[in-house]
């Protein structure tokens, strides 16, 4: 693109911000505690102390552990696929059936798509940065790819944590289970992407269309430098060249 459309600037910040979105989700618990995909909020609580557990990609923190006079929190050693139904039966006492604990287990290996989709969006997002209608073509088909795949692990976190809190606020113990911060992300992300690539693609067959009409301008410019212009570009075969008339000879001499 010679000139770069504002609107195709607007598609790439939706990219990065895509991509950092995806990043907030994927550094959940146990990489940074308090940022949670499901959150779920215990009954031992006090006025000084609120402990919660905080389910995040790579496992899960408790926060606010008793006593009161101390701070602690703890956050578990970090794994591709962990067991939440077993830590909310240990923790809290929650019962699952097998169907449901077994599901639940199985879907935390699919959360290392949170990362793989934070860096193809990022990729789109440096692919979408060049000005030229490959490098644009090329973002959008990449923002097109994280985007399927944010929303195979969109569907798959709803699965997964829905199995988790629709059992803790159902099992009469007064914890509350809620999707927090790394839902929401995630969701954002997936939004953005489709918006970022959608305007991305477009801007991209903006220019290239654009790029054909000066194309086609300049040809004709060509043309009339070349001396074919109305005298012969504009001719066709039903245009016929005017008949010649002989001159009058004036006073017999010419």
């Amino acid at each position: 693109m010679a000139r770069t459309s504002p609107l195709h600037w607007v598609g790439v910040i939706f990219l990065l911000s895509a991509s950092i979105l995806l990043l907030i989700t994927t550094i959940s618990a146990p990489v940074i505690g308090d940022i949670a995909i499901l959150k779920v909020m215990l009954t031992n609580q006090s006025t000084i102390r609120h402990s919660s557990i905080t389910f995040g990609t790579f496992g899960h923190c408790v926060l606010d552990v008793a006593p009161a006079a101390t701070d602690q929190d703890y956050c578990y050693p970090k794994s591709i696929g962990y067991s939440p139904a077993a830590i909310m039966a240990q923790i809290d006492g929650t019962g699952f059936s097998e169907t449901a604990s077994a599901s639940a287990d199985g879907l935390t290996y699919a959360m290392i798509l949170h990362p793989i989709a934070c860096g193809i969006a990022f990729i789109a997002f440096l692919l979408s940065i060049g000005a030229g209608v490959v490098g644009s073509l090329l973002g959008a088909l990449v923002a097109a790819l994280a985007w399927i795949i944010t929303l195979v692990a969109m569907a798959i976190d709803f699965a997964l944590f829905g199995i988790i809190k629709d059992h803790v606020n159902s099992d009469g113990s007064g914890s509350n289970a809620y999707y927090s911060t790394g839902m929401w992300t995630i969701l954002a992300a997936m939004v953005l992407l489709f918006l970022g690539m959608f305007i991305v693609l477009f801007t991209c067959f903006s220019a290239r269309k654009e790029k054909k009409r000066g194309g086609s301008y300049k040809n004709r410019g060509d043309a009339y430098d070349n001396g074919v212009g109305y005298n012969g570009g504009y001719n066709n075969t039903t245009t016929t060249t005017p008949a010649t008339r002989p001159r009058r000879k004036r006073f017999g001499l010419f």
